[in-house]
């Protein structure tokens, strides 16, 4: 039996983080069937990035009431940012997928909303790479379905927030 020849290979993408804060906490709470459970973003995000180097990491946000905890924790472990949004995240998101697209070789999104759809179909028209991280049973299929790779948010990726 001949033995096949290991090749080592480098992975040099740059990589940006989009998460759509509203949509993700709604899934997590649902899926974890608690109000409080929240999704620990220094499990998940090295998970999505599999050795790729991290760009950007932007937490988008409806409302006002964002965590200064979890913005000091995105900045500290990740260099992100927090952007509150006036109402819905998706069109600062699509915005900002946008401006970042000449800029990155891979766009993780983390949402399960079908309103990304259109954007996914954009981004990979001008080559980027379009992963999607969302809950299973909470994103949509065609969004799964149009990216170039599905991440499932597991119950490993969360905790219970207590005070």
């Amino acid at each position: 039996m001949e033995q096949e020849e290991v090749y080592e290979v480098l992975i040099q993408q740059s990589v940006a983080v989009l998460i759509d804060g509203n949509n993700v906490e709604m899934s997590v709470h649902t899926m974890m069937n608690r109000d409080d459970a929240m999704v620990s973003y220094d499990t998940l995000v090295p998970r999505l990035l599999d050795d790729r180097a991290l760009n950007r990491l932007i937490y988008f946000r409806e409302g006002q009431s964002i965590s200064h905890k979890l913005a000091e924790r995105l900045h500290r472990n990740f260099h992100g940012s927090v952007v509150p949004c006036h109402k819905s995240a998706d069109i600062p998101l699509t915005i900002k997928a946008t401006q970042l697209a000449p800029k990155v070789d891979t766009i993780i999104i983390v949402s399960g909303d079908s309103d990304f759809f259109d954007l996914v179909r954009h981004l990979k028209g001008q080559g980027v790479r379009v992963e999607i991280a969302g809950v299973k049973h909470s994103t949509s299929s065609m969004l799964r379905e149009e990216a170039d790779y599905f991440h499932p948010i597991l119950k490993d990726d969360c905790f219970v927030f207590s005070s």
